[in-house]
């Protein structure tokens, strides 16, 4: 990771917990999906019109359906914490240099994005800091209108900056793509992307054929290779000090397959016990082919070398010969 990235584990983790609670609490306010047949407590009801479709307001709350609801939040924080613990593992403004070269527009707008989107939060807290110091510390969406103005303001201005500065440039200039290619390589991407969902989908849903799946996953797989292949003759790239793939990204790369592979293996076999049952309301129960997969997606922790902060302060404690002090020199 680079130098003064902050560690986005733990903000992943509280997010994730986050959505677990909200999700519980929108379930028990709206009562989607039924009570249940254990019901824990029972809320004042205010009657909706019969075209809302099945919500309500309070209402019986059951165990069931906050179970229901918690396992539902959990799958998206299990997914806020894999994109978190990826972010942990590498820098993803250094991940953008290796965007293929037909994606070469996407990958600059995602690289400005994730320059420029911390630098929002710094503007509103400078902002803030300057409404306090002349009096103003209100709190509430009035004062939050006020302070979107100057905020909105200072980005806008830094983009038309930044726009001029790379129009001066040459970014987004080619000389290499006709017109015939630019549309093979669009409609190959289009063509791939909805094979590889499609083909997970299929993949990753029980009750789906294998037969369905694994091949719209291949077939797009090898149309999205294809228009890569296709926008890389026509755009030349360069780089600058690549970086160096090596054992510790082999592994982080294979625990990774291997885990995604033992869950899918797991669904298409119909593994009991790998989606929960919450009606009637049981203990869960631990498979053991995806726990495996889930154990293999944790050797990262361990396979993966540290970041740089975390080697600084390795070294830091120890008598390193970089940065021991100079001593003064008396003048005679």
């Amino acid at each position: 990771r680079e130098l003064g990235a902050a560690p986005p584990f733990g903000a992943s983790l509280r997010l994730g917990l986050l959505v677990i609670t909200m999700r519980v609490l929108l379930q028990a306010l709206l009562g989607g999906g039924g009570a249940g047949r254990t019901i824990l407590v029972t809320l004042p009801e205010i009657p909706l019109p019969a075209g809302a479709g099945g919500l309500r307001l309070g209402g019986a709350v059951g165990l069931e359906g906050r179970l229901a609801a918690a396992y539902d939040g959990a799958r998206l924080a299990a997914v806020l914490a894999c994109i978190g613990a990826a972010n942990a593992l590498a820098s993803p403004r250094r991940l953008l240099r290796y965007v293929p070269a037909t994606l070469y527009e996407v990958g600059t707008a995602l690289v400005v994005a994730l320059t420029y989107a911390p630098q929002l939060v710094d503007d509103a807290r400078r902002v803030r800091a300057a409404r306090r110091l002349r009096g103003h510390a209100g709190r509430g969406p009035r004062e939050l209108a006020r302070l979107a103005v100057p905020v909105l303001d200072s980005a806008l201005e830094r983009s038309l900056d930044l726009a001029a500065s790379m129009e001066s440039r040459g970014y987004g200039r080619s000389v290499h793509r006709d017109v015939r290619s630019r549309r093979q390589a669009t409609a190959l991407t289009l063509i791939g992307l909805c094979g590889v969902v499609a083909g997970a989908y299929g993949l990753m849903d029980g009750g789906s054929a294998p037969l369905l799946g694994l091949p719209l996953l291949l077939v797009g797989s090898a149309a999205a290779t294809a228009s890569l292949v296709v926008g890389a003759r026509r755009e030349p790239r360069s780089r600058y000090r690549p970086d160096p793939w090596a054992a510790p990204e082999w592994g982080v790369l294979a625990s990774g397959v291997f885990a995604g592979a033992f869950v899918l293996v797991a669904a298409q076999n119909g593994m009991p016990d790998i989606v929960v049952q919450t009606s009637p309301a049981v203990w869960p129960t631990l498979p053991w082919l995806p726990a495996l997969g889930v154990v293999l997606g944790l050797l990262p922790a361990w396979l993966s070398p540290l970041p740089p902060l975390r080697a600084l302060e390795g070294v830091g404690g120890r008598d390193h010969p970089a940065v021991q002090p100079t001593p003064a020199r008396s003048s005679s």
